[in-house]
């Protein structure tokens, strides 16, 4: 089996290192996490190794392949930088798929992605690079999901949605058929949504509107 090592060491790793273990097929090397504190540690069995310093002598050591266990809600740009920088160090960014998620044979999933458990993605979909489908989500037929996005727990996208670059859908939101949520924009847990929502703004509420603009991105 190919060694793999984690980047990130909380509970977003926690939930890529159970999929990983139920699917097989890769060595839980260990995690690189910045937090120096957590340097010895165990998650879900798996050490902490250091810091972003050890990336270079582990890759030199044979380690290839890299999964993404971070997934900031603060600040998609910073997840994009992180998985940037694995794959110009030469990493292979894999992508971990709960065996209890339902994925359409004609899925198109891009390098780095997540889909947890009980997620739903239905056929003509396609999910860019580094993007999350979390506990529970239905992705329907025909939505695009860009590179970098997160789509929350519970999340309902209908069909022919699009969620562009780097974009957020909070927990337990609904987008009707059709609508466009642009980069870097933030839907709201429990948010409605039935207009497109413009890049970088923040929409929350039944419907949902605009609160402000997410210039963290």
């Amino acid at each position: 089996m190919p060694p793999v090592i984690g980047i990130g060491a909380g509970g977003h790793a926690k939930v890529i290192i159970d999929i990983l273990m139920l699917n097989g097929g890769f060595d839980l090397m260990g995690l690189i996490d910045s937090d120096p504190a957590l340097k010895g540690n165990l998650v879900l069995g798996v050490p902490v190794l250091g810091g972003d310093d050890e990336l270079e002598s582990l890759y030199n050591g044979g380690v290839k392949h890299a999964f993404m266990g971070i997934a900031s809600l603060a600040d998609t740009e910073s997840n994009k930088t992180i998985f940037q920088r694995m794959e110009s160090l030469g990493f292979v960014m894999i992508n971990a798929v709960h065996p209890r998620a339902v994925v359409a044979g004609d899925v198109t999933i891009g390098a780095g992605c997540r889909v947890f458990g009980g997620a739903v993605v239905n056929p003509g979909t396609s999910i860019g690079k580094n993007a999350v489908v979390n506990t529970g989500a239905v992705v329907d037929h025909d939505c695009t999901i860009g590179d970098h996005a997160q789509i929350a727990p519970g999340v309902r996208l209908a069909g022919a949605v699009t969620v562009g670059e780097g974009a957020i859908v909070g927990i337990g939101a609904t987008v009707i058929q059709g609508m466009n949520i642009g980069e870097h924009a933030f839907v709201a847990a429990g948010a409605v949504v039935v207009r497109d929502v413009p890049a970088r703004t923040m929409v929350a509420g039944i419907p949902a509107r605009p609160m402000t603009t997410n210039s963290k991105s």
